[in-house]
């Protein structure tokens, strides 16, 4: 798997936020659309019915603010001996019939950086209007999500990619 902004990419899916475990909520981006999927959350949107969608309350961070963050769990983890819970996000998936939120959890447990989150709000967009495509984020997941989540100018330089595809 790979962290591309706030998009978990595996072999076989993308899912905005991370990839559910169980009956954990996420949503899952598809050629065809937009699923949601965990316990009491439901439905599935093609892209020809999506006005819109939206991110909110995502975890966002400045870089002063992720070191910090990371710093104080590495303490907590080893002084407590567990881990923190992800933060949970909503994503707005709105049609004609009017906004649905679904709520999906945080890939990045101390938030995502400011200009992956820019850039992944505005590709969101673009699936919608069709001027970008899902297929090439999971083409790229089939190839290349075995690596693992690739650097910051790598994440970024995707991004931009994926926008014009």
């Amino acid at each position: 798997m790979a962290m591309v902004g706030l998009f978990w990419i595996t072999e076989t899916s993308v899912y905005v936020g991370a990839e559910p475990e169980g009956y954990g909520r996420s949503v899952r981006l598809t050629a065809d659309g937009v699923e949601a999927l965990g316990t009491d959350q439901r439905g599935s949107w093609a892209w020809v019915d999506v006005r819109a969608l939206g991110v909110h309350c995502a975890p966002v961070r400045s870089g002063s603010r992720w070191m910090v963050g990371a710093a104080v769990s590495t303490v907590l983890d080893a002084a407590l001996g567990g881990g923190e819970v992800p933060p949970v996000f909503e994503v707005h998936v709105e049609d004609e019939d009017g906004t649905t939120e679904l709520d999906t959890y945080s890939a990045a447990l101390h938030g995502y950086a400011t200009f992956e989150y820019d850039l992944s709000v505005m590709l969101l967009q673009r699936f919608v209007t069709g001027i970008a495509n899902v297929s090439v984020l999971l083409d790229w997941g089939r190839a290349h999500a075995v690596e693992g989540t690739p650097g910051r100018e790598a994440r970024e330089a995707l991004l931009r990619q994926w926008m014009e595809a």
